[in-house]
């Protein structure tokens, strides 16, 4: 174990997630969203598929005892994807990142009514402090005061954005829920690859709909979506193998300081103060529930100790 290189590689990895999602802010609607999910899917293989022939034995790595499961996963982190990025068409890069913070309060929530985890009573107090954070980043919208989030002028269309962000959460949370069955009977490598292939195939179906030839512009953005998407997974996973997950959950909100810096910097775009603060109550919310059962993890390995 090497926790500090674990760190750097988990901070790496949601600096990877935020720019692919910069990159899809950089598209502003013009490529239809099938088109982008087919483009950030296909293109992540690649970089995937090197990572797996390096780890050994690529068909040993991609062999599968439950190919329903990750059709489910496929269809629920497709949807994650859908809304995610439609939700970047209508508001801020920062704010969507914030209200994505809603997926592990919902993720827990399923995970107890769903798998029947045992959830203890830190997690649920964190879980409402969280979903009060989510109410504070919404209280503009739910006070019809004029304006959802800051430097956004059409309320009505920022409420269309914070209603695909949420149902991406929601999407994203179930299938966080189905990671977590698969973990337990399929091997990492396996889980992103079926993940990939699933949302390349779903993406891939909608040219039915129509796609737009992209300019040269567009193409590198989507290429660009494609591979910061790839290593962002390939880094997430590296990162659990030097460290504990309750050690890197907390730099999963780091994201929300690369959104700003990185809409600031290149999309003229920051959160209002009210996203701020809501999103720091989840924040906080999540890092307490880690270090309080991370401590009472200890607590428990100690007095079990002769």
């Amino acid at each position: 174990m090497n926790p500090r290189l674990g760190v750097l590689l988990k901070i790496f990895a949601a600096l990877c997630a935020t720019l692919m999602l910069a990159c899809v802010k950089g598209l502003n609607g013009s490529i239809p969203t099938g088109e982008v999910i087919f483009f950030r899917s296909f293109i992540a293989l690649f970089p995937l598929l090197i990572w797996l022939k390096f780890q050994g034995n690529v068909l040993q790595n991609l062999k599968t005892r439950n190919l329903f499961g990750h059709f489910i996963r496929g269809f629920s982190g497709t949807g994650g994807m859908y809304f995610n990025y439609l939700a970047l068409v209508y508001i801020s890069l920062a704010d969507a990142t914030a209200l994505s913070y809603a997926a592990p309060l919902f993720t827990v929530m399923m995970a107890a009514m769903l798998l029947k985890e045992r959830v203890h009573i830190s997690r649920w107090v964190a879980v409402v402090v969280g979903l009060s954070g989510i109410l504070i980043m919404l209280s503009s919208s739910l006070a019809a005061s004029g304006g959802v989030l800051a430097g956004v002028a059409n309320s009505a269309t920022a409420s269309l954005g914070v209603a695909f962000a949420l149902i991406a959460a929601l999407c994203t949370a179930t299938s966080n829920v189905q990671i977590r069955f698969l973990n337990g009977i399929e091997k990492p490598g396996a889980i992103v690859f079926y993940f990939s292939v699933m949302t390349t195939l779903i993406g891939l179906a909608t040219v039915f709909f129509g796609w737009a030839k992209p300019t040269g512009l567009q193409l590198l953005l989507l290429v660009g979506c494609g591979l910061f998407g790839g290593l962002a997974q390939i880094l997430v996973t590296l990162s659990l193998r030097y460290a504990d997950a309750s050690l890197l959950a907390p730099f999963d909100y780091t994201t929300l300081v690369w959104s700003m810096l990185i809409g600031y910097l290149f999309l003229n775009s920051l959160p209002g103060m009210t996203t701020l603060f809501g999103a720091s109550i989840v924040a906080l919310a999540g890092i307490f529930a880690v270090w309080r059962e991370n401590r009472q993890r200890k607590l428990a390995m100690v007095s079990s100790t002769p």
